[in-house]
């Protein structure tokens, strides 16, 4: 293997192998994110990726080819919390109060790490937080989502009709053993005439099946809407 120390020096072919291993890696990450249409998906990543190995690359030629005292870590250290900005505008409040977007400015900035990892000529480090980097956004969001289905935990809006009251959700949570933890009154988001919306924080009994108690709750006199948030 007398070409393997060769992909460590500092030439053309290490180059191009370098960029062409952070854009592949950029845009497997990428590819999970672009297929759940979020905001920063396939090409985002890609250039996250490359643009972050392009930074090692360079400032490793200004350490060993230029005729000056320089720190080959100065310019990466840059790449990570700049990447932050970045990162800052996939992140979303919905209507609903709710941070979406978190997942994807991570991805974001784990590209951006591998990047520097593969510019520097870590091969092994960005290979192998490649694959437990997909793992986790790609295999672990099931799990994820699953833990979040049986959580006791649960956060509910509702819209109320001009007859519906409060009291009345109140009251069939507690004959469902229903604990309410949190109440924020909003405007209503579908209808001008029915103007009374809440979000519900709630604590469930165990054994509660999210569905089923959004299904319950539906059927109280007075709600017009109400979903999981």
């Amino acid at each position: 293997m007398d070409w393997w120390p060769y992909v460590y020096d500092l030439n053309m072919v290490s180059v191009a192998l370098r960029l062409t291993l952070a854009m592949i890696f950029g845009g497997i990450v990428g590819f999970e994110r672009g297929s759940k249409r979020r905001a920063a998906g396939l090409r985002t990543h890609m250039l996250v990726c490359v643009g972050s190995a392009l930074v090692m690359i360079t400032s490793k030629y200004i350490a060993f080819n230029l005729p000056f005292a320089s720190d080959p870590a100065r310019l990466g250290a840059q790449v990570i919390s700049g990447i932050g900005f970045l990162g800052a505008g996939t992140i979303l409040v919905t209507s609903y109060n709710q941070v979406r977007g978190l997942t994807t400015a991570a991805g974001l900035w784990a590209s951006a790490c591998l990047g520097l990892a593969i510019g520097i000529g870590f091969y092994g480090g960005a290979l192998i937080a490649g694959i437990l980097i997909l793992f986790i956004i790609a295999v672990l969001h099931n799990i994820d989502a699953a833990l979040i289905t049986k959580s006791r935990n649960m956060e509910v809006y509702v819209e109320f009709g001009n007859d519906g009251k409060f009291s009345s959700l109140l009251s069939a949570a507690n004959k469902n053993g229903i604990q309410i933890l949190n109440v924020v009154f909003t405007h209503s988001k579908l209808s001008s005439t029915d103007p009374l919306a809440a979000l519900v924080s709630m604590h469930l009994p165990k054994r509660r099946n999210h569905n089923e108690v959004v299904e319950m709750l539906a059927k109280v006199e007075g709600i017009l809407y109400i979903h999981e948030v």
